[in-house]
């Protein structure tokens, strides 16, 4: 390396602020691929184990201290408001597995919840018992105090917990560093002894249902789970026996107990392939084989149920229940009769219940001619869907769980997750028929007087009509209609927004909802969750043969909070592509959203969806008049495959484009002011931060990026870093292809950010906080330090939080993590000009 140092050694740190900050040396170092060359000033931060860069991230901590001391009463402020919110001694709903019901208790001043169990009243005890928060019940069983195991560790967290069938033993996980390797033990629930059989650093791990083996994970030195050991109880660990290795490096394993527990499951994948090889439970010895071999580019997941007394002569009907994506890129369920098909078995046999929509899908075409080049949102029917499905836009199928007494599907529709639930006497009737199955959709119930079933509007309501209404109509004078669709009054007043055409102009009710709570095979109710952004979450259950859907629990929100004095809708914004982003916005009922102060957040990777739900801390944002946002850009899962498709890979930069296409639509709108707008989001997320930092930063007063993954390119590029090879199937081989190479390079934010203060996006380039953690390693700390240092150089007013305790998900322990977002809302209210 060739020293260009220009501020001087860190050891003396004490005279190396500058302009403020402590600045880091620069140590010139080549990155040369594809005929390219990048030279990397900061590569040298990447020596975690180095004093000098322990002395660098201690200086930066100070620095923020520094920085963020104006802000400790509006922090002090925040918290206590979160707490006021909170019902800190409160319990979950039990929940019924073999001979127990087991539940979680939490109480007031302690950082962690604890397990606890009470023996069933007998076998057809399906009503969960009533239990008080606040005071232990007859029979209780604490099975684990996570705050007496906590004890003497900065950072805790379980890393999994099984439980042996007769209700014996627990098998559990533990990191206390936050480097997402965990050490199993195995304990006794009776007497709480513990085994000597310790495996430490591992994955994950399952018991057998009798607890006489366990199998677990290994982690390579990159991190990847990558192969299954078997352990004897009772036996030396170093006795144990590999069962599985996984050699390509971009697959994944795990391991579990299939749902009816005769199999063990050997799960692996990478991000476009998957296998399921299974070993049944009472040959624990034997050998694990594949159920379907892996096909390049098909994603598979198989369980087995059966259709009690369904066969002509009233014998059960075996059944496999398959989810892949061999014949449509938006998957399909296919329901197999074992008792006709003998393996090999093939993708594509059985009965079809649920098909997705190929339309925007790379491989549309194979389904239906043209589908590839279809919109998305173009609505979908198919012969053999339910009829709840028949016209859905941007149609997904998620899943199925056949119990004895119910069917649910889950699936996404417009943007939203849906669940669907029928009788398993109709599924069995359908099957055998070959018709479509007789699914009804489960709604949750509206708050009575609410604004989304109250056809009035009251004043304020009618203020911000004549805004939006004088906004649209000098839009259209200009011919550039509206840019946000679902604005009009009369979208204001209509129960569900739900329009002909291709997608809706807009949504009024926005929740997340799933199946949930569900782990016995014999329960005669269908637990599901449910929550909005306005809305705390609820569980219920429900009894498909008449309908009942009873509340088991709503989550408590104190300090006289009511869901209906919070407004939630789905707008659609027209990205540069003519593609239409949906965007969620949730602000005070009472404060009209026009030049707005605005907080801003999205994710837009790997599929995942940022759904709808409730979070305490927003409160405090909504009621300082903050208008919520959350663009829905692809790359994320909320429109099917296709929304995902389209912002990976090559496509990654309709990620970033969304998210500031959606942030302009809004601004122009007049719904939020540039000036006060701050934007979130964290890992890729925090990606996507630092990139529409780059692109623009006239839209951002401020950038909050949580644990950024913000020198992509730098990472992907070293296939010895922790998960690299993983992620070639999300982002590209920048390695091996300079295609890919030149594409990312143009969007990584760390060599795409201002360098020096005569890049003229300094003048407008918002305020940046950064939180990352040391032990992370997911993302490691090197590349948000590397993106500080070099945007402090420029002249960004850039500040950084770094964990030294903490992995990936940052601090553990309750009030710790209340703690670490009042600190960032504040600097977040902050910059929008908000200080109490």
């Amino acid at each position: 390396m060739a020293d260009e140092t220009s501020g001087g050694n860190l050891g003396n740190r004490q005279n190396d602020i500058r302009n403020g900050y402590p600045a880091a040396k620069r140590v010139a170092k080549e990155r040369v691929f594809h005929g390219d060359k990048f030279v990397d000033h900061y590569e040298w931060l990447r020596d975690k184990e180095s004093p000098e860069v322990q002395d660098y991230v201690a200086a930066q901590n100070r620095y923020c201290e520094q920085r963020m001391a104006s802000l400790k009463g509006l922090r002090t402020t925040l918290f206590e408001e979160f707490k006021s919110h909170v019902q800190e001694t409160d319990m979950s709903v039990p929940t019924r597995m073999d001979d127990y019901w087991y539940f979680t208790r939490t109480k007031q001043g302690e950082q962690y919840a604890v397990q606890c169990r009470l023996p069933i009243r007998g076998e057809d005890d399906w009503d969960p018992p009533v239990i008080k928060a606040d005071q232990p019940i007859d029979g209780e069983q604490v099975v684990f105090d996570t705050n007496v195991e906590a004890q003497g560790h900065d950072f805790f967290r379980i890393g999994g917990m099984d439980i042996s069938k007769d209700g014996q033993w627990m098998l559990y996980g533990v990191d206390t560093s936050g480097d997402e390797r965990y050490d199993f033990r195995i304990r006794n629930l009776t007497t709480g002894e513990e085994l000597p059989d310790v495996f430490e650093g591992i994955g994950g791990a399952c018991f057998t249902p009798d607890a006489r083996w366990v199998f677990y994970v290994l982690l390579d030195d990159a991190w990847r789970p990558c192969a299954v050991k078997r352990h004897r109880v009772g036996t030396p660990v170093s006795e144990d026996v590999e069962v599985y290795r996984e050699q390509d490096e971009r697959f994944w394993v795990g391991i579990g107990l299939s749902f009816d527990e005769r199999n063990i499951v050997i799960g692996t994948g990478s991000k476009t392939t998957t296998e399921v090889l299974l070993l049944p439970t009472d040959t624990p010895e034997g050998e694990f084989r594949a159920f379907i071999p892996r096909e390049s580019g098909v994603e598979y997941d198989v369980s087995f149920s059966c259709f009690e007394g369904a066969g002509e002569h009233g014998e059960d009907i075996p059944l496999a229940v398959v989810y892949h994506n061999a014949l449509n890129p938006n998957f399909e369920i296919d329901v197999i009769d074992m008792r006709s098909h003998e393996p090999p078995y093939r993708l594509g046999e059985g009965v079809r219940v649920a098909v997705g929509s190929p339309y925007g899908c790379e491989h549309g075409d194979d389904v239906e001619p043209g589908a590839s080049r279809m919109p998305v949102g173009t609505p979908y029917s198919n012969d053999c869907n339910p009829g709840i499905l028949q016209g859905a836009h941007g149609l997904g199928i998620e899943g199925i769980s056949i119990h004895r007494y119910f069917v649910a599907l889950q699936y996404r529709a417009e943007g939203l997750p849906h669940v669907a639930v029928m009788t398993k006497r109709a599924a069995a009737e359908d099957f055998l028929a070959r018709r479509p199955w007789r699914f009804t959709e489960v709604v949750p119930h509206a708050l009575e007087g609410d604004w989304d079933v109250d056809e009035s509007v009251d004043e304020i309501n009618e203020e911000r009509v004549e805004v939006w209404g004088k906004l649209d109509a000098l839009a259209a004078a200009q011919g550039k209609g509206s840019a946000v669709h679902g604005i009009s009054r009369k979208g204001m007043t209509s129960s569900d927004g739900a329009t002909a055409d291709r997608m809706p102009g807009e949504t009024r009710r926005l929740y997340a909802i799933g199946v949930g709570g569900n782990p016995s095979y014999d329960a005669p109710r269908m637990r599901y969750s449910f929550a909005s952004y306005t809305r705390p979450g609820e569980l219920h259950d429900i009894d498909p043969a008449t309908g009942e859907d009873r509340l088991l629990k709503r989550a408590t929100v104190l300090g006289g909070f009511d869901p209906r004095d919070y407004m939630e809708r789905r707008v659609w914004a027209t990205a540069r592509d003519g593609e239409r982003i949906p965007i969620s916005l949730v602000w005070r009922r009472d404060v009209p959203a026009c030049d707005s102060a605005m907080f801003v957040t999205g994710y837009g990777a790997y599929e995942i969806s940022s759904d709808p739900g409730f979070a305490v801390s927003r409160i405090s944002m909504l009621d300082r008049g903050v208008l919520y946002a959350v663009p829905h850009i692809r790359g994320g899962g909320e429109m099917g495959r296709a929304w995902y498709e389209q912002g990976h890979l090559l496509n990654k930069k309709h990620s970033f484009e969304d998210f500031v296409d959606a942030v302009r639509a809004l601004q122009r709108e007049g719904l939020a002011s540039p000036s006060r707008t701050v934007a979130n989001g964290g890992s890729a997320g925090g990606l996507l931060m630092g990139a529409v930092a780059n692109m623009a930063p006239e839209c951002f007063a401020g950038i909050e990026a949580d644990v950024p993954f913000v020198d992509a390119l730098t990472s992907i590029l070293d296939p010895s870093l922790p998960l690299t090879v993983t992620e070639w199937d999300e982002w590209g081989d920048p390695l091996h292809n300079a295609d890919v190479y030149r594409y990312m390079k143009e969007y990584t934010p760390y060599e795409n950010a201002p360098e020096s203060p005569d890049d003229d996006r300094v003048k407008v380039f918002p305020k940046v906080f950064i939180t990352t953690s040391m032990n992370d390693t997911r993302v490691l700390y090197v590349e948000p330090m590397k993106w500080l240092a070099r945007l402090q150089r420029a002249g960004v007013d850039a500040v950084a939080k770094i964990e030294v305790e903490a992995g990936h998900g940052g601090t553990s322990g309750r009030y710790k993590q209340w703690e670490e977002v009042s600190y960032e809302n504040a600097w977040c209210l902050s910059v929008m000009g908000i200080v109490n």
